[in-house]
């Protein structure tokens, strides 16, 4: 997960904390050395318990599929060769765990690529998700007050309500009565189902 470092508009320094919660890293800041929880992006100890950063949407992806999607991006690089003999292969057994206020849900990758796109909802707010590729998006399916349906038509997203066509790593209409708008994106994760409810054990899994 990705958070915002800025507490009250100042930017914060975050380090490994070297401890483990619930199996999971644990961080601290430099400014008040209190400890975080890195999937929760709360404070766990310290001056700023209770504190939450803001969560950012964001994925895990390729870094094949990434470059195809945004090719001018730039990579920072330390100590590459390191990491060849740590390579993670690609695991479609994952959850795509999205959180929305104190609403959380999870959907397996394997069940939303072989969907090829899902129109769901996490609490009372509707999304829309997709797998394909080695590669997972989230949105809020709602612009202004419509809340719009999605279809895959080949390798086109469509909105069942406008014809409208999407571009699903942008979420940006691309044709179409609603050219021109964007969707909203969902703060995302990729977790271990089982990692997922540890940390969300309220979650509900798709499908319900």
């Amino acid at each position: 997960m990705v958070h915002d470092r800025r507490i009250d508009g100042e930017a914060h320094t975050f380090g490994n904390a070297g401890g483990l919660m619930m199996n999971a890293m644990t961080w601290w800041d430099h400014e008040t050395e209190s400890i975080w929880s890195q999937p929760w992006g709360r404070s766990i100890d310290g001056q700023y318990k209770g504190v939450e950063l803001f969560l950012l949407p964001s994925q895990l992806t390729t870094w094949s599929a990434w470059k195809a999607e945004h090719p001018n991006t730039l990579a920072m690089i330390n100590d590459y060769g390191g990491f060849a003999p740590f390579r993670q292969r690609f695991d479609p057994d994952f959850v795509i765990g999205l959180v929305l206020a104190t609403e959380a849900k999870a959907f397996y990758y394997r069940d939303v690529e072989s969907a090829g796109i899902v129109n769901d909802f996490v609490g009372q707010i509707p999304v829309m998700v997709w797998a394909g590729d080695e590669n997972f998006h989230a949105y809020v399916r709602q612009v202004d007050d419509q809340i719009l349906t999605f279809r895959l038509e080949g390798d086109r997203l469509v909105d069942e309500e406008t014809g409208s066509t999407w571009n699903i790593s942008r979420g940006l209409a691309t044709d179409g009565p609603l050219k021109g708008l964007s969707l909203q994106g969902v703060p995302s994760s990729s977790s271990f189902d089982w990692a997922w409810e540890d940390f969300y054990p309220q979650t509900e899994f798709y499908p319900t």
